[in-house]
C-alpha cells in the first residue's frame, strides 16, 4: 500500500469505517444523497462479523428471510435464500451480491484498519490516521464498526504455554481446520460455542466442553426453505417489513401474562412454541421479561427439555441454567446442541464444580483431572457493543479521549452520538437497542436518521451537530432506567461487559420497545433535533445533492 503525504490528507464528506451490512447500507444511502463517501474495512472483504465467523456451525439465529435489506424491493425479490436460518457463507455471499449489484467496492478500502480519529476544532473535520500511516479527512465520521467486532480470549494461567492450536471462533481460519482423529477442547458456551459444539463433535475423536456458565438454547428445527414458503413471504415483504420497523423482528408476540393464566395453558403455550422453536420461544407471553415468578415458569419448561433429552442425570442439571433468567442472557438458538452431550465421544467439564487450574503443554487442569487436548478452541465471545470504539484512540473537543469518557461505562444520545464529539455518529451503538432486535432492521433506522439529519444540516446552511451534555445526561438515566424495569440486570451477561475483566458493569443497550425507540428518534428529529447544538461553520458545505 502507498503511504499517503501526511501533509495532504483526502478529504471526504463522510468517513465510513467498516463495511459490514451497516458500513454498506451507509455508503449506499450516502452516495445517493450525492456526498463524497469513503468506507475503511480492516478485513480483505466486505461482510464485517460475517466475514471472519467462519467456526463449524455458524449461521444467523433470526430468521433468513428477515435478516436482509428491505432497502431494495428488487433485491429482496430476486435473492434466494436456501435455509430457515442461513449459514455464515450463505449470508456472505449475500453481502458480496449487494456490494456487487450496487457497485460499492469502488468507495471502500479494504485491509485498512483505522487507528486514530481526532477532531480538529478549527477546521471542523475529523482527521483520521490508518496503521499504515495515511491521513484522510471527513466533515463527518460515521462508526459502522459492529458490536461483536473485538474478540476476547480467555484469562486462563499458562494458556501460552499450550503446544496444540488454539482458535477462536470469531477468527476461524478461512481454509477451514481439519479436526478429525484430533482431542478438542471447547471454552464457552454461548452463541458461538452452542453452534460449534454439535459441529466439532462430529469431527473430533474426542471432545471435552468446558462450560462456565450453562446456557438456554432453544431449537431451530432449521431445514430448507421451500420454494413456495419463500414465495409466499415474498408477495407480503412491503408488509413484513413495515411491522419489522415497529417491532424489530417478526415474532409472535403474545397479549397474555403467564401470570394470568392457569399451568395447564402455560405448559400448552411454551410446548406450541419449542416446537415451533427459535428466539420467538422467550415471547410465549407478555411478562417473561418483566415478572421474575412467570420467567421461572418458562425457566423449569426449558430445564425440563434438558433433563428429557440428555441421559446423564448428572450432566444434565450440570447443563440447566440457574443463575439467570431465561433470555437476560441472548438466547440461543441450536440444531442438536443438548443431544451432543449423549455421544461416547464428547465430555461436560462444569468449571463452576471443577474450575481450571491451568493450561498445560498437553491440555487443561480442571479440578483434579489433566484432560489431554491437541486442540483448544476459545468460545470466548466479544468486548461487546463499545470494543471497537475502544480499541480506535477518538479524540472529541479539546483532545478528550472517547475511551476515558466511556471509562465508568459508556454514554450517548439516541445510542447516536456523544457529547463532546461533533459529526461522530455510531450505528447501533450503546445506547440504542441494538443486539436486542434485528440488526439489520436496526442499522437501516439509524443509517436512515443520520442521512436525514445530514440533508436537514445541508437544506440549512449548517456543517456541525453535537449531543448536548445534558440530553446525553437524561438519555443514559432514560436507559438505565428502561433496563431496571426488566429482568436483564439480573445476569452477568455481556450486555452489561461482564465477561471482559475490568470492564465497568452497565447494562448497554436501550431495553424498550423497537417503536418507542424510533418515536423518540423521531420525535427528536421533529422538534428541530432537539437536546444536540447545530452549528454553521465557515467552510465549504456539503456537496449539493445532484
Amino acid at each position: 500500500m502507498t503511504i499517503q503525504d501526511p501533509t495532504d490528507p483526502r478529504q471526504y464528506d463522510v468517513i465510513i469505517i467498516g463495511a459490514g451490512f451497516a458500513g454498506l447500507y451507509a455508503l449506499h444511502r450516502m452516495r445517493g444523497m450525492g456526498l463524497s463517501a469513503r468506507v475503511y474495512e480492516a478485513g480483505p472483504e466486505v461482510g464485517g462479523v460475517w466475514f471472519w465467523n467462519r467456526y463449524p456451525g455458524a449461521r444467523c439465529d433470526v430468521e433468513s428471510l428477515q435478516y436482509s435489506y428491505s432497502f431494495s424491493p428488487e433485491l429482496e425479490q430476486e435473492w434466494v435464500w436456501t435455509e430457515k436460518y442461513a449459514t455464515q457463507p450463505e449470508i456472505l455471499r449475500y453481502i458480496r451480491h449487494v456490494a456487487e449489484r450496487f457497485d460499492l467496492r469502488r468507495d471502500i478500502q479494504f485491509n485498512t484498519r483505522v487507528e486514530e480519529a481526532v477532531y480538529d476544532e478549527a477546521g471542523a473535520r475529523w482527521e483520521l490516521r490508518t496503521e499504515a500511516g495515511e491521513r484522510v479527512s471527513g466533515r463527518f465520521c460515521v462508526m459502522a464498526t459492529g458490536a461483536l467486532t473485538v474478540p476476547q480470549l480467555p484469562d486462563i494461567p499458562g494458556i501460552e504455554r499450550f503446544a496444540g492450536k488454539i482458535y477462536h471462533t470469531a477468527t476461524w481460519p478461512h481454509e477451514g481446520v481439519d479436526l478429525s482423529g484430533r482431542r478438542v477442547g471447547v471454552i464457552g458456551t454461548g452463541s458461538s460455542g452452542i453452534q460449534a459444539i454439535p459441529a466439532i463433535a462430529k469431527q473430533a475423536e474426542q471432545l471435552v466442553v468446558f462450560q462456565r456458565t450453562a446456557n438456554f438454547s432453544i431449537p431451530a428445527w432449521n431445514g430448507p426453505l421451500q420454494p413456495e414458503v419463500q414465495q409466499t413471504w415474498k408477495k407480503d415483504y412491503r408488509e413484513h417489513r413495515r411491522r419489522a420497523r415497529e417491532v424489530g423482528t417478526l415474532y409472535e408476540f403474545s397479549d397474555k401474562a403467564a401470570s394470568q393464566v392457569g399451568e395447564e395453558e402455560r405448559q400448552r403455550e411454551y410446548e406450541r412454541r419449542w416446537q415451533k422453536g427459535g428466539v420467538n420461544f422467550v415471547h410465549s407471553f407478555n411478562d417473561l421479561m418483566v415478572d421474575k415468578q412467570s420467567n421461572d415458569t418458562i425457566a423449569e419448561f426449558v430445564r425440563a427439555k434438558i433433563r428429557a433429552t440428555v441421559k446423564d442425570p448428572q450432566v444434565a442439571e450440570s447443563l440447566c441454567p440457574k443463575d439467570h433468567p431465561l433470555g437476560s442472557k441472548r438466547i440461543c438458538v441450536d440444531t442438536g446442541y443438548y443431544e451432543t452431550y449423549n455421544r461416547d465421544n464428547v465430555k461436560l467439564v462444569d468449571l463452576k464444580k471443577t474450575p481450571i487450574r491451568e493450561v498445560s503443554a498437553s491440555g487443561v487442569h480442571a479440578g483434579d483431572v489433566h484432560h489431554e487436548l491437541d486442540v483448544l478452541v476459545c468460545a470466548t465471545g466479544f468486548d461487546a457493543v463499545t470494543g471497537a470504539l475502544r480499541h480506535i484512540d477518538i479524540r472529541g473537543r479539546n483532545g478528550q479521549q472517547l475511551s476515558r469518557k466511556w471509562a465508568e461505562g459508556p454514554r450517548s444520545y439516541l445510542g447516536l452520538m456523544t457529547s463532546g464529539f461533533p459529526n461522530l455518529f455510531i450505528i447501533t451503538g450503546p445506547g440504542s437497542p441494538s443486539v436486542l432486535v434485528n440488526m439489520v432492521v436496526g442499522i437501516e433506522h439509524h443509517v436512515g436518521w443520520i442521512c436525514d439529519c445530514l440533508d436537514h444540516l445541508r437544506r440549512q446552511g449548517l456543517a456541525s451537530i453535537e449531543a448536548g451534555q445534558a440530553a446525553e445526561d437524561r438519555w443514559v438515566e432514560h436507559v438505565n432506567a428502561a433496563a431496571n424495569k426488566t429482568l436483564f440486570p439480573l445476569a452477568n451477561s455481556w450486555f452489561l461487559g461482564a465477561n471482559v475483566p475490568g470492564k465497568p458493569r452497565v447494562f448497554m443497550l436501550y431495553a424498550a420497545k423497537l417503536w418507542v425507540y424510533r418515536q423518540e428518534c423521531q420525535a427528536v428529529a421533529d422538534k428541530g433535533y432537539e437536546g444536540f447544538t447545530l452549528a454553521a461553520v465557515p467552510r465549504p458545505a456539503l456537496a449539493e445533492a445532484p
